[in-house]
Parts: C-alpha cells; sequence; structure tokens
C-alpha cells in the first residue's frame, strides 16, 4: 500500500472494526531524536479508536486486538503505539 504509515493503519482499524470514531495522531516530532527515532516522522502514534466490536472485551483485549490488527506495523515499522480503544457511548 502506498501512503503513509498512519492511513495504512487507518485503513486496516477501519476494515476490521469500522469504528465510530478513530483519530491517528502522530507523535513522532515529540520523540525526535530520542530512541525509536528512526527520522522518517513516522515512529511514533497515539491511537483513540470506538467501536462496538469491543463491547465484550477487557482493556488488554481491546488492545491486542489493535495491535493483531495492525500486523508488521507495530514494532517494525512504527516503534511506539499508545492505544486508547473504548466502546462508543450510547
Amino acid at each position: 500500500m502506498s501512503g503513509t504509515v498512519a492511513e495504512e493503519m487507518h485503513a486496516r482499524l477501519t476494515e476490521a472494526f469500522a469504528p465510530a470514531r478513530l483519530a491517528i495522531i502522530n507523535d513522532s516530532a515529540k520523540h525526535s531524536g530520542h530512541s525509536g527515532d528512526d527520522g522518517s516522522g513516522e515512529s511514533h502514534f497515539t491511537i483513540e479508536i470506538e467501536a462496538e466490536a469491543f463491547a465484550s472485551m477487557n482493556r488488554l483485549a481491546r488492545q491486542r486486538a489493535v495491535i493483531a490488527t495492525l500486523g508488521d506495523i507495530v514494532g517494525q515499522r512504527v516503534h511506539a503505539v499508545a492505544i486508547k480503544a473504548s466502546v462508543p457511548e450510547a
């Protein structure tokens, strides 16, 4: 897939969870020159995702589901991802 890592993460998460809300925030500038900064400008992200698919999952299961969906992105192409996964409020 061409495009940015954030775009690829957005596509994978949208397909897997059909989120009511999804924000992918690039935090890489805050970590410039620190461990894990590869100079790409795409090394650190925060993911905020709300999806009904998380209703039966606890916090840890939600984070594991997001990481599994991102596949090779986390740990190989991106150094760090903070995940805030929740169920939409009714």
